[in-house]
């Protein structure tokens, strides 16, 4: 009867690691001050271009104003936030010869540092896409209106926050070149972890992948 039990109690094993890992990253911020400046200047950059004429009637410092903002969000989100959010990093260098190449890195899986959470994650992706589709909504709104003194402006938007979407896209599939597929296919995916986010384990980055292209 002893042996038995004994028998009965060998196969048992209880993870509550994994279970409080998960939960953690689910519910926490690891990083509030990167996840607030992450939304802060394109989302600034966004109220500013939309109520300028209510505050301002000089055009020149209402442009230097969003430019400035803009200028900032692409150097925070390039360098800063996708680095302390997602444990991505990007940029794009010119070798001797004069070529152009992308340089990507990845933090890699590994049980010794706590990954980045859900919730980080998924503001980081949302305000990344997001973003530049509401430029190019004021593109063609200030196109059809003939507001074109605001032109340039807004393609400085489109610029600047499209580079930053291409270049994490690129870096979160690993430097893939075929962009359509890949855009398509991250798109995709972030849809349905934003709807069914329980459905989905984003897994810990740790170290560094080097991918070039």
């Amino acid at each position: 009867m002893k042996q038995a039990l004994v028998d009965d109690t060998e196969d048992v094993s209880l993870d509550f690691g994994n279970e409080e890992e998960l939960a953690f990253r689910k519910a926490k911020i690891r990083h509030p001050l990167a996840t607030f400046f992450h939304l802060f200047f394109r989302v600034s950059a966004i109220i500013t271009y939309v109520c300028c004429d209510w505050f301002s009637k000089s055009f020149v410092g209402c442009f230097v104003t969003v430019l400035l903002l803009l200028s900032l969000d692409f150097w925070s989100v390039k360098n800063v936030t996708g680095r302390l959010l997602v444990g991505l990093r990007w940029w794009n260098q010119i070798d001797e010869d004069g070529k152009s190449h992308w340089i990507f890195e990845a933090r890699k899986v590994s049980p010794n540092t706590i990954a980045a959470t859900e919730a980080e994650a998924r503001i980081f992706w949302l305000g990344l896409i997001i973003c530049p589709m509401i430029w190019t909504v004021f593109f063609f709104s200030t196109l059809f209106s003939l507001k074109l003194k605001w032109l340039a402006l807004v393609v400085a938007g489109i610029s600047l926050q499209a580079a930053n979407l291409y270049g994490y896209i690129l870096c979160k599939m690993g430097g893939n070149s075929d962009i359509s597929k890949v855009t398509a296919s991250f798109l995709s995916q972030t849809v349905f972890q934003t709807a069914y986010p329980e459905d989905f384990q984003k897994p810990g980055l740790e170290g560094l992948e080097i991918h070039q292209h």
